[in-house]
């Protein structure tokens, strides 16, 4: 999704023109996470760009696209630009720490026996 977003639409409340962008947004990402996911692939992740116009717009996380709407309302912009871009995620595992290759120590936080 490439949009520019306008929040002052002539005839409309302001209120309930953002609500209606951010269940866009919402539904655009439950459609795109509901594809079928490619072989070897994990999940559905986006590429986002939020700015108040196209050449304006930087990159930012996922996570931050609703708060930053909210900031531009705030401040009063008439419009914005979002991008998301649907593409594939892979997880990655976190190596865990066997207690045969630490040596089977405690570390100093935990309590001695009988404590």
């Amino acid at each position: 999704m490439k949009k520019t977003f306008k929040l002052n639409i002539e005839g409309k409340n302001r209120d309930r023109v953002l609500d209606a962008v951010k269940h866009d947004i919402r539904k655009y990402v439950k459609r795109q996470r509901r594809v079928a996911l490619p072989e070897g692939v994990d999940f559905w992740d986006f590429d986002c760009r939020f700015g108040a116009s196209e050449e304006t717009a930087t990159v930012v996380h996922f996570a931050t696209i609703l708060p930053l709407v909210d900031a531009a309302a705030k401040e009063g912009a008439d419009a914005f630009y979002l991008e998301l871009l649907a593409k594939e995620g892979r997880r990655t595992h976190r190596p865990r720490l066997l207690e045969a290759e630490s040596g089977g120590e405690a570390s100093p936080q935990d309590p001695e026996p009988g404590e």
